[in-house]
């Protein structure tokens, strides 16, 4: 059978000591859960005497086959051993003694995460639609096509992919008002009063054990306790089959908070697409909330990497997006508030609603970027929107890779040597700008300056030459430090930030000439994701724990970037012009005197 769905999310079972992907998707309003069997894990292992190696290897693991392979690393073609396990497991459990075997020089690519490796491997890209075509099962362990509404497709076909993917998902924000008379909520003892909803689909308002005023607007859901309002708000997300659920700060306080009081009614948040409860996983320094198959969207760690603020309350954000005033009620009022009825009751109403309503414009402002993004990075909508910009960028390069027939590098640790030489990089040039009042000034700013400085100069950890070199005229050099690139060939990485400009530039071209506003609009999502990875990857270059972290790049690109700006001010001072603030890939002149 043949289906056409859109991947949502995707984690791995053991069956039969194998592993199984499972791809959570949907067709429409059906849930479909696809499972492929056929991928193993690997990695890849670097020696002076592959067939010592092999032998080696066979002597003391457990492995299903090793075979060699040609791949690239920085750029020179060499022969790896791709040694292929049983298990995911198993990578973890062998690669120290894998490591320490004599014939092994070095491992490469065990740390990428199995899910990770498929969607690569495979160019399998979540929130985009797919042909599935396979077998249909009635279960699957915990898998039950009855009971759960479900469909069930063991693939017997690689995926493939549709050019057109739908932009519209069911987009349902929520949060929680608490009763603490006592400071900060403690879920032991402080109840849950209030859950705000909103979403893309109509359903906008607060499900409480309380009501607000006759007169005013109806949106009030009253139930008669706290059981019930959690009961009510788990129906909703499961009769309206949600796709993405948002929440600001929910990571932290809403999920966690949620499952404790929950917990104490013996209520299960079941609303994984397979009906499995909440889970709590590592990403960072923190724990993500997550659900099979729903994906839960964390704003306030969005909102982080998104623009620069003192503050990133929820208030502050939507001001800052919007230019509108949301309501606010103190947080350390809000139990008087509930306590003593009446106007403040109503007043609390409201600021329950807006909480989530603002949440949600919040959402459907900032996620078209974020579904670019993981259309472009090919991981999951739920871990991207938990990367940091240079975690984006890294993942990003390492699918890059896999199409480049290049094995990854290791990542090279963070000691404190590499720190403070990361810390010791001079950066871009400044111009304090020059006090007072000033009119009639123009602006200079170069179009992508460091992304251009790296393609243009080669700069590549993988083209980098140390030492004395015979011909200066292959080589770039940069101002200051010395440092010198290969003109020829090609870098990794400078490779792949041209690609990357050169579909920015198509995008953009594409944008100017449409005249549908609705394209328009998502051509411009499209273009700003692209910059965004682009203007990233300079700065990970002086990031110690980035796989292809380089102190030299680093040093070079920002020395050829502050070359260019002061250059360009002298430029612009011969015609008259003089700068009264500049600032790494720009600045702003005035028009002092005429050319002589």
């Amino acid at each position: 059978m043949q289906r056409n769905v859109v991947i949502l999310d995707i984690d791995y079972v053991t069956y039969e000591e194998k592993p199984v992907i499972r791809l959570f998707s949907k067709d429409g309003d059906k849930n479909v859960v696809l499972l492929d069997d056929t991928f193993e894990p690997y990695l890849y292992v670097m020696s002076d005497d592959l067939d010592a190696c092999i032998e080696e290897i066979q002597d003391n693991l457990d492995v299903v086959r090793i075979e060699k392979v040609m791949k690239k690393d920085f750029q020179i073609e060499n022969e790896f051993l791709k040694v292929t396990f049983k298990h995911p497991q198993e990578i973890a459990k062998n690669r120290d003694a894998l490591r320490d075997l004599e014939s092994v020089i070095q491992i490469r690519e065990f740390d990428i995460p199995f899910y990770r490796r498929y969607l690569m491997d495979r160019d399998v890209i979540p929130m985009t639609e797919v042909v599935a075509t396979g077998e249909k099962l009635d279960s699957f362990l915990n898998l039950d096509s009855s009971k759960q509404d479900i469909e069930i497709i063991k693939l017997t076909e690689d995926l493939a992919r549709l050019e057109e993917y739908p932009r519209d998902f069911r987009i349902l924000s929520f949060d929680l008002e608490v009763r603490n008379p006592h400071g900060m909520p403690n879920s032991e003892e402080d109840e849950i009063i209030m859950i705000g909803v909103a979403s893309n689909f109509g359903i906008n308002q607060v499900i409480s054990t309380k009501t607000n005023s006759d007169d005013r607007d109806d949106f009030v859901f009253q139930v008669s306790s706290e059981k019930e309002m959690i009961e009510e708000f788990i129906k909703i997300i499961k009769e309206n089959n949600v796709d993405i659920i948002v929440g600001y700060n929910s990571d932290n306080f809403d999920f966690p908070y949620l499952k404790d009081r929950a917990k104490l009614f013996g209520i299960d948040l079941d609303i994984g697409m397979d009906e499995s409860d909440i889970k709590f996983i590592r990403r960072g320094y923190a724990n993500a909330a997550s659900f099979k198959g729903l994906i839960h969207v964390d704003l306030y760690l969005v909102m982080r990497r998104y623009m620069t603020l003192e503050r990133y309350t929820l208030e502050r954000v939507y001001y800052e997006l919007f230019g509108e005033e949301k309501i606010d009620v103190p947080g350390d009022r809000i139990w008087e508030f509930w306590d003593n009825e009446g106007e403040e009751l109503d007043n609390l109403f409201d600021y329950s609603l807006d909480d989530v309503v603002s949440t949600l414009r919040i959402a459907e402002q900032t996620l078209p970027l974020n579904l670019e993004l993981t259309r472009i990075i090919g991981q999951p909508l739920f871990d991207v929107s938990r990367m940091a910009t240079g975690q984006q960028a890294e993942w990003f390069l390492v699918k890059q890779a896999y199409f480049d027939e290049e094995v990854v590098p290791n990542k090279q640790g963070s000691n404190f040597a590499d720190r403070a030489s990361a810390e010791d990089n001079e950066g871009g040039y400044v111009r304090e700008p020059e006090k007072g009042l000033h009119e009639n000034l123009v602006q200079f700013d170069f179009r992508s300056l460091y992304p251009s400085i790296i393609i243009s100069k080669n700069i590549s950890p993988d083209v980098l030459v140390v030492g004395d070199i015979e011909n200066e005229d292959e080589y770039n050099i940069s101002p200051e430090h010395d440092l010198k690139f290969k003109k020829n060939p090609q870098g990794f990485i400078p490779s792949v930030i041209d690609k990357i400009l050169q579909e920015r530039f198509r995008i953009k071209r594409e944008m100017k000439a449409s005249d549908d506003e609705t394209e328009k609009k998502a051509l411009d999502v499209q273009q700003q994701a692209i910059k965004r990875l682009a203007n990233t990857m300079y700065g990970i270059y002086g990031f110690p724990r980035f796989r292809w972290y380089s102190f030299e790049c680093a040093k070079a690109i920002t020395s050829w970037g502050r070359e260019y700006i002061k250059s360009s001010i002298k430029k612009a001072e011969d015609f008259g012009f003089y700068a009264i603030y500049a600032d790494t890939d720009g600045f702003y002149a005035k028009y002092v005197k005429e050319k002589k």
